[in-house]
Formats: C-alpha cells, sequence, structure tokens
C-alpha cells in the first residue's frame, strides 16, 4: 500500500500550489542545520496506539507522525481522522501506510502491536505469537531508523521488552518497556487519593514485572517531600501492614476492573506514553519507573531480564538507573519478580 499522506498539488496538472502562494524575500539563507525535526512512529493503530497518537498530538511532540498497521482500511481511516482534525491542533505531517518505510528516520518507534488471547489459550502460546509478530515489527524499524530508541508497550511488555532487544541488536538504553509507568500513576492516584492531596505531590513507585508480581516501595513514599512511613512512626500513627498490601493489591487489579468495564485500556496509557515520549525526545532526565535492563541491579542474576526500575531517561534512552534505598523484604520482591520473568523467557528459545 502507498502511503497517503496529505497534498498541496491542488492546481491545474498537479502544480503546487505551496510554491506559488508565497513570494520569497531578497537575500535569503538555507534553513539552520541546527534545526530539530522530530518524528514518531506508533505500531499498531488499536484503542492503545490510537491514544497514544491522539495524545502525542495533542501536546505538540513531534513535527511528524506515522502510523502503521496491518489492517489497511483501519489504519487509512485512522490518519484521516486525525488529519482532519488539523485547524485544533499544533502543525504536525501524519502519515499512514502498511510498509515500514513510512517510519524511516523516526527518533522514536512506539509498539503497541500485539496478538489477542483466543479463548482457552495459555499464556505461553499467547506470547509465542507475539513473538513471531515483533519478528516481522522489529527488523524493519531498525532497518528504516537506525538510531532510533524502541519504547515498547505491548503485552506482556517485560518479555516483549527483552525479545526486542535481542531481535534489534540496539544497545540496552536505546529499548524501553513502557513498564509500570502507568502502575506507579495508579499507585501516586491512590495514596493521594487515601490522604486528599494532589497526586503530583505523591513520589512514589512501583517496580519489577508489569504485572502480578510487582513490587511496590513502601519504604521510599513521600508526600510534598515528608517519607510517609518515617512520619508516621514518628507521630506513633499504626499503619498496619494489610492496608498497605490492600492498597497495593488495588494498583494490580485497576487494569482488570477498567477492561470488565469498558473492554480495554486506553486513557491513561496514552498519558503515560506520551509522558516518556516528552522526557525522552525533550532530554528532561526525569526518573520514570520503566522497563530496563536490570541484570546486576539489586542482585538480579541469572540471565538478562528487563523488569521496571526508576530510571533517569534523556535523549539517548536510559541515561542511568536511580540507586533507590530498597528494604531487605522489597529486594527479595523483586528478585522473585525477575525470576517470573526468567522462567517465562526461558521456554522462548530466543
Amino acid at each position: 500500500m502507498q502511503k497517503s499522506t496529505s497534498s498541496s498539488s491542488l492546481g491545474p496538472g498537479g502544480l503546487d500550489l505551496s510554491q506559488t502562494f508565497f513570494k520569497s524575500i531578497s537575500n535569503t539563507a538555507p534553513p539552520s542545520p541546527t534545526k530539530r525535526h522530530t518524528k514518531i512512529s506508533v505500531i499498531g493503530v488499536g484503542n492503545v496506539g490510537m491514544a497514544i497518537a491522539q495524545t502525542i498530538l495533542t501536546q505538540d511532540l513531534a513535527d511528524e507522525l506515522a502510523l502503521v498497521d496491518a489492517i489497511s482500511n483501519k489504519l487509512r481511516g485512522e490518519m484521516l481522522d486525525l488529519q482532519h482534525a488539523a485547524a485544533f491542533l499544533p502543525r504536525t505531517k501524519i502519515q499512514s501506510s502498511t510498509d515500514y518505510s513510512v517510519t524511516s528516520g523516526s527518533d522514536l518507534c512506539i509498539v503497541t502491536a500485539g496478538a489477542r488471547q483466543k479463548p482457552g489459550e495459555s499464556r505461553l502460546n499467547l506470547l509465542q505469537r507475539n513473538v513471531a509478530l515483533f519478528k516481522s515489527i522489529v527488523p524493519p524499524l531498525v532497518k528504516y531508523s537506525p538510531e532510533t530508541t524502541l519504547l515498547i508497550v505491548s503485552n506482556p511488555v517485560d518479555v516483549l521488552t527483552y525479545v526486542a532487544w535481542k531481535l534489534s541488536g540496539f544497545p540496552a538504553n536505546r529499548v524501553i518497556g513502557s513498564g509500570t509507568n502507568l502502575d506507579s500513576s495508579r499507585f501516586r492516584f491512590l495514596i493521594a487519593d487515601h490522604l486528599d492531596v494532589n497526586a503530583q505531590d505523591v513520589q512514589a513507585y512501583i517496580v519489577g514485572e508489569h504485572g502480578d508480581s510487582s513490587v511496590a516501595l513502601w519504604s521510599g513514599i513521600s508526600v510534598g517531600g515528608v517519607p510517609v512511613l518515617s512520619f508516621l512512626e514518628r507521630q506513633e500513627i499504626a499503619l498496619e501492614k494489610e492496608t498497605l498490601e490492600k492498597i497495593h493489591k488495588e494498583v494490580v487489579k485497576c487494569a482488570y476492573e477498567v477492561i470488565s468495564l469498558k473492554g480495554y485500556t486506553s486513557w491513561a496509557i496514552g498519558y503515560s506514553v506520551a509522558n516518556l515520549a516528552r522526557t525522552i525526545l525533550r532530554d528532561q532526565r526525569r526518573i520514570h519507573p520503566v522497563s530496563v535492563l536490570a541484570k546486576g541491579f539489586y542482585g538480579i542474576d541469572g540471565g538478562d531480564v528487563f523488569l521496571s526500575l526508576p530510571a533517569q531517561l534523556g535523549r539517548s534512552g536510559v541515561l542511568g538507573v536511580t540507586n533507590v534505598h530498597l528494604t531487605d523484604e522489597e529486594i527479595e520482591q523483586l528478585r522473585n519478580s525477575a525470576k517470573t520473568i526468567l522462567e517465562v523467557q526461558s521456554q522462548l528459545g530466543i
């Protein structure tokens, strides 16, 4: 399928009116070579992919947005729907194609495509189908954008981030999974709701697997710079462990509840991924809990494994992992989370 884009060739015989509509001033110079053109590609135009694309557009994060999907009619329809909002959005060139050449020169490639689970299908079977799908996605992205950063959103995100890393041949800093960035946002929301404060004033992380074995870092929670657990201890206010575990369980089941109510999740992950894209492309060096190559951190060994740790992100991807102090219990839970992911990976044969 030929890539679709808007055309300025509206005159007789395809005359490019953009060249005749304006008259150049004298003594002009070519554009500055330092001028930066930012391009983002989104692979997969399902509910998640389009929520991400829409948020990227409204937040003015890219000069050019490329959409790729295997279903050509839906792909073109989604592209046209976004293009028709041009009068209400920052100027962004929007293209789409089933051909990965449309992604050429991307600064960031966001992969949301994934196979849907069939009735009665095992998690391993589903994962193996997703691995096969990634074999058709990752190599062409690398071919057309060898300097890009890969941001994996497809689930199970930790294992598929590892798969993307192996298939791409990229250094580990340029392959990132969206990981527990959204889980941590849910965590912050629940804590903020519990304390009746703004979630932006809550510092709290969920790490480990994006899934049931995730780890809540209770020891590091602070509100407005005040460490919560030590503050309660000084005030001699008892906080039962069951209360903490209840909040963590609520974080884990949040996605399941949304899916059961509306059939899928989209808006929160859209904002989460756009938030990561902003940090990476604008070199903001903010810290996000994202899925990174975790071998060697906190005694995690046994093989290469991607799971979420608080990492500093910038233009070159992962700049480093924050040296967060964890309790012995949290470290043990994190190692168990890594073992859970490694067990699944060992069955893939990659």
